[in-house]
């Protein structure tokens, strides 16, 4: 197992934790409800969506005397370094992608939510506490958007209306390791913020993908395998 992160913007700047998480790596999420209390009736709750999934765990950052143990699994870094890197991250609300690759994997985007260290002995040594929240861009959609423009006219040219067979053939993608669906849409329409588009239009494929992989679902495109070919609408 590898856990990486990496700048959305920027996949140059990445950390490989040298030392992987102890014991477990939560992930959690629930449902929220709204609620209201009703005179004489009590309180009800009311579903109103999922709420902000998280992914956790504890770990330790090894000082130089222990460079060589064979707990840390990739190229030793110096614990400052990483505590800074993941400190500058979180003050500033990078957005970066989070790859745990055990299992079936995890693939996501992420913001750092919390990062707490302390450190022990005396061997430069240091156990810290890290948790994620998974990001999801919001996107304001305008009367444009929404094809409600008012002021532009509907016009029609036999130019338009002649398509190639060149045009009408679908564009398909076939997802490789280390891949989200806010990437590829960035890659595809210059934006990730288009990535339910690629998301609705292949939920079969993705769900399908999901439960082979040992996943009650794919949690609207979290989860998705190397090996699924998309099509791009």
């Amino acid at each position: 197992m590898e856990v990486t992160v990496k700048e959305a913007a920027n996949k140059k700047s990445s950390l490989r934790f040298p030392s992987l998480p102890d014991k477990e790596i939560r992930v959690k999420g629930n449902a929220k409800y709204q609620k209201y209390d009703i005179i004489k009736q009590g309180v009800f709750a009311f579903p109103t969506g999922p709420d902000i999934r998280t992914y956790e765990w504890d770990g330790y950052l090894w000082g130089r005397a222990r460079k060589k143990m064979s707990t840390i699994h990739t190229k030793w870094l110096d614990p400052k370094s990483v505590i800074k890197k993941l400190e500058n991250w979180r003050d500033k609300g990078t957005v970066l992608n989070l790859i745990i690759s055990a299992g079936g994997g995890i693939n996501v985007d992420v913001t750092i939510n919390s990062f707490e260290y302390k450190k022990f002995g005396g061997k430069g040594d240091y156990s810290y506490s890290i948790s994620f929240y998974r990001y999801r861009p919001l996107k304001i959609q305008t009367t444009k958007d929404l094809g409600i423009d008012k002021k532009k006219k509907k016009t029609t040219t036999r130019t338009n209306l002649k398509k190639s067979s060149t045009d009408k053939k679908k564009q398909t993608y076939t997802i490789k390791s280390g891949d989200c669906l806010w990437n590829i849409a960035k890659k595809f329409y210059g934006s990730g913020a288009d990535w339910k588009k690629i998301y609705d239009a292949n939920k079969t494929a993705i769900e399908k993908a999901a439960k082979k992989y040992g996943h009650k679902d794919s949690d609207q495109g979290d989860w998705i395998f190397p090996g699924t070919i998309l099509t791009i609408p």
